[in-house]
């Protein structure tokens, strides 16, 4: 199976939380199918739009750790870019130890398979668009990160993320932690 098609199986296979969710599934999945390019050659926008895979790391409590990332300024799950013909999982695996310094262990409840798509313009100087897999992943601790990336860190529960003003997150994160409570209950 190629590659192409199996990152279409995986986004298929997504359950949408919400329409637009749905509508995210079925622009990605038409762009994946049309043979355009997916893998971001050129920093920072070349091909627009281009993969990232971000990655929901949970502790024992269920809290979800967000990065405090420089460029965007925005409170966010961590996650990089896909790179030319490479898994989006082994993209997890790679900037997990990157960014987090620790292993990538793909959570029970979605196992190394993403949880929630977004298709999202960036801010900034150069916006382009990113087709985002979120992964969620077990960790025991962070004891440290890449802070050169990000200015922080921080745990939240999923409810207390809902209770963050949007335009300080990831503008997808308030659904990403509704999915996630539902998925948990």
């Amino acid at each position: 199976m190629s590659a192409r098609t199996s990152l279409l199986r995986q986004i298929q296979d997504i359950s949408p939380w919400d329409g637009t969710e749905a509508g995210h599934v079925a622009d990605v999945s038409a762009w994946i199918a049309g043979g355009a390019p997916l893998y971001r050659t050129r920093r920072p926008d070349i091909p627009d739009p281009h993969l990232v895979s971000y990655f929901v790391a949970l502790d024992g409590e269920g809290d979800l750790l967000l990065v405090h990332h420089r460029k965007s300024g925005l409170w966010l799950p961590s996650g990089g870019h896909v790179e030319p013909d490479e898994d989006p999982w082994d993209t997890v695996v790679r900037e997990c130890q990157e960014e987090l310094h620790t292993a990538a262990v793909p959570s029970p409840l979605t196992g190394p398979r993403p949880f929630f798509l977004t298709s999202t313009r960036t801010r900034g100087p150069s916006p382009h668009t990113d087709v985002s897999l979120w992964y969620v992943l077990e960790v025991e601790a962070i004891t440290s990160y890449d802070r050169r990336e990000f200015a922080g860190i921080r745990w939240l529960s999923p409810r207390r993320t809902l209770d963050e003003p949007l335009d300080r997150l990831d503008p997808h994160m308030h659904r990403f932690a509704g999915k996630l409570l539902a998925a948990l209950s």
